[in-house]
């Protein structure tokens, strides 16, 4: 397992690093972080109140910290959360700013949800021949993003891959990609698979997190190019991607032959789609 563990101590406030180094290197899934209130570690196999209160500054030292005052940074705050070197995902609760319909940041942040970036080497060797084109299904925090990773680079031995990686999530710095995998960071999923379609000839194209029409659009232009497809989508079983409008074409047009649905305790079934 590898996890850039010195990232996130260096973005957390000092007070809370001995601690959070102390019981959750190993384990640690989710650092909880709200005002007024004792921050929480969330670990594989407890979860821990650290003593102390987490103040408005702490706050502010993460997301400053995290953000590294980057106007890219800043624009992934539209969705609720940042990503942090190694890939950790800050996720933030606060007063939203709305313009045109649109959250376009968070202000007074009055929580986080750290969630801790790891990656496990090996967990999909038994789908190396599984499918051709694969979703990922599962509820949050039920290590879609981690199972992805891995598919990645299994698929990668033998196949040209083209990875989306929006937020930097998905192959922070220090994470092995694969021998054929090409990794674009920092474009919008929708633009990003167009630009990978006419510039990296790819077998598979990867990405992580179905949200919007824009990247279902996306998908089927490049399933409609031939290209076998990887991704990930919030669902718990298969009838959930069917009552969602936003899933609707992709479930039409079949473009995904196998359906990989995580449950909680991190093991994994197989079904056709």
């Amino acid at each position: 397992m590898n996890c850039d563990w010195n990232s996130l101590l260096s973005i957390i406030p000092p007070w809370l690093r001995a601690e959070t180094d102390r019981y959750g290197r190993d384990t640690l899934q989710e650092l909880r972080l709200r005002i007024g209130r004792p921050p929480m570690l969330i670990c594989k196999d407890r979860d821990l109140t650290v003593s102390g209160v987490v103040r408005k500054e702490d706050l502010h030292h993460v997301i400053n910290l995290a953000s590294g005052y980057s106007p890219w940074n800043a624009w992934t705050m539209s969705s609720g959360y940042l990503t942090a070197s190694g890939g950790h995902r800050i996720g933030i609760c606060g007063q939203a700013v709305i313009k045109e319909g649109e959250m376009t940041t968070v202000k007074d942040p009055t929580s986080l949800c750290i969630r801790i970036a790891r990656d496990i080497p090996g967990i999909a060797d038994k789908l190396r021949d599984v499918g051709r084109s694969c979703l990922i299904i599962g509820r949050p925090g039920s290590g879609k993003t981690t199972l992805l990773r891995d598919l990645i680079r299994v698929r990668a031995a033998t196949r040209n891959v083209s990875v989306v990686d929006e937020r930097g999530e998905l192959f922070p710095k220090g994470f092995d990609t694969g021998i054929r995998t090409d990794v674009l960071t920092g474009h919008r999923k929708r633009e990003g698979i167009l630009q990978l379609l006419k510039t990296m000839s790819p077998s598979i194209i990867a990405m992580d997190e179905i949200t919007s029409p824009e990247d279902c659009d996306a998908l089927l232009s490049a399933h409609r190019c031939g290209t076998d497809l990887l991704a990930t989508a919030h669902a718990e079983q298969k009838e959930d991607l069917r009552k969602r409008s936003i899933y609707r074409p992709l479930m039409e047009e079949h473009i995904f032959d196998t359906l990989i649905i995580l449950h909680a305790d991190k093991s994994w079934e197989l079904e056709r789609m």
